[in-house]
């Protein structure tokens, strides 16, 4: 028998795998796909190497969950931090240097929207500075047992609850009055999307203030992909005893007494736990009898969800970009998917590992599609936005070597998730932070981690969910 199960190599799952393997325990890892790392890896293509989701690498600074992770595992991953973590290319053609410092973020966003927004972003970092603190802090959160209630009372604060209040209002709500800049709310609107899944109206305003202040973080940029943010965690889950198994997705689990009984395509495993970081709605199709009445109520349906149209590209050039995140504002809408903007991430020019063909460019490119049941032309929509791209000067048709693009479906048979949905639960107003799907699956052995537990947004907040899973278990049973 084993002694625990993880189900998928996402972020989450590694997490979560690693610290019970510091613990002792020897988890093994059940992955669906060919290589590890879920929506948080990169694949290799004719030579070239894209990141299969996850573009972006927040989460190394003091009291983020990922700086707490590595440094209580002590793995070790190689990083270049970026000097600008991203520009945002406005509608009307200005260009948004989103600066890390503050200070200089103000008085970049007061030259381009105008009014007085200090007071605004100066609250917003502050109350993400919070987010980030009191979330590693308080593990036991969302609460689901008596335990978990004194847990928090005994590492609670006073200006916690007073925080706390911002969960009650939405992020539109909080921006500044009397806004002159009509894009500004596009702008607002469109930095929630990359990293709370939607917009201001119902972004509350604590996770809306992360959201917002993502980039005022350190960003950071591994070469050759994200595969070398998974591979030293892999190597450090090795080193404890643990195993992982691709090409082996789980088909079916069965709960008994004291143990849990898991069928894939070719084997059976008997596992004394279970943590599960494959989306909730998967988990209903594999083993439905032994998710909780309380999270069965908040599994989303399809048309409250998201996916993506995501396109691969490798074009010559000789351009140097000041950085390599851009997100591309729209006059209006992309027909199919209702999206307003683009995001578009490059190689670092530095990095000359992920492209065979030298002064060449590789480029991850996606923009949202508002229900995964939708249907889109991907031939065509993959032709409008080169359109775009070119016509904002980042590209030129005839120095595009290589491409391929991908939808729902695709996406779906990538990554196996349900519906080929990206990128989390999406920030609903109605939705509290306490309500959210917790770490405990069943209210036994059986746990749940991955962006669709709380708070599951971005690589700092599916590192968060892994190490709640693996608190949970150790808090309950060792």
């Amino acid at each position: 028998m084993e002694e625990v199960i993880v189900i998928g190599s996402g972020l989450g799952s590694l997490t979560a795998a690693a610290l019970l393997a510091q613990k002792g325990l020897k988890p093994t890892i059940l992955e669906q796909n060919w290589i590890p790392g879920g929506c948080t890896t990169s694949y290799s293509r004719k030579g070239f190497v894209f990141e299969a989701g996850a573009t972006t690498l927040v989460g190394l600074d003091e009291n983020m969950p990922l700086r707490q992770f590595l440094d209580q595992t002590g793995i070790q991953i190689e990083t270049r931090k970026l000097k600008l973590p991203m520009q945002v290319h406005l509608a009307d053609g200005r260009i948004v240097n989103k600066y890390q410092n503050i200070e200089k973020w103000i008085s970049e966003a007061e030259k381009h929207f105008g009014g007085n927004q200090r007071t605004f972003w100066e609250n917003t970092y502050q109350l993400s500075q919070f987010v980030w603190e009191a979330s590693t802090r308080y593990l036991d959160f969302p609460p689901s047992k008596p335990i978990d209630f004194l847990r928090l009372a005994a590492k609670a604060r006073v200006q916690d609850i007073l925080k706390a209040r911002y969960s009650f209002v939405s992020t539109a709500s909080r921006l500044p009055r009397n806004q002159p800049d009509d894009q500004f709310k596009q702008y607002i609107d469109q930095q929630l999307l990359i990293t709370a899944q939607n917009t201001a109206r119902e972004v509350n305003f604590l996770f809306g203030a992360a959201a917002l202040c993502y980039t005022n973080y350190s960003n950071h940029y591994i070469d050759g992909g994200l595969i070398n943010l998974v591979n030293p965690i892999l190597k450090y889950i090795r080193s404890k005893g643990g195993t992982i198994f691709c090409r082996n997705g789980v088909q079916q689990i069965i709960k008994k007494k004291d143990h849990y009984i898991i069928h894939t395509k070719t084997n059976t495993y008997k596992s004394r736990f279970l943590i599960s970081g494959i989306p909730i709605n998967n988990m209903m199709t594999v083993a439905p009898e032994i998710i909780s009445p309380g999270s069965k109520r908040k599994i989303l349906t399809p048309d409250k969800l998201y996916s993506a149209f995501q396109i691969g590209i490798v074009f010559k050039s000789q351009r140097h970009f000041e950085s390599i995140h851009h997100q591309i504002h729209l006059s209006e809408p992309l027909p199919e998917t209702h999206s307003n903007s683009i995001f578009m991430s490059l190689n670092h020019e530095a990095d000359l590992t992920r492209s065979s063909v030298p002064e060449t460019r590789v480029a991850s490119i996606s923009t949202h599609i508002s229900n995964p049941l939708s249907q889109v032309n991907t031939a065509w929509l993959g032709a409008k936005i080169i359109d775009v791209l070119e016509a904002r000067g980042f590209l030129r048709k005839t120095d595009i070597i290589y491409a391929h693009s991908s939808g729902p479906k695709s996406w779906a048979k990538w990554t196996g998730r349900a519906h080929g949905f990206v990128g989390g639960y999406p920030q609903y107003h109605q939705t509290k932070p306490w309500q959210m799907i917790g770490a405990r699956l069943d209210g036994y052995r059986a746990y749940q981690c991955g962006d669709t537990a709380y708070p599951g947004q971005g690589i700092p907040g599916v590192t968060l969910s892994g190490m709640t899973a693996a608190k949970r278990l150790i808090n309950d049973w060792i």
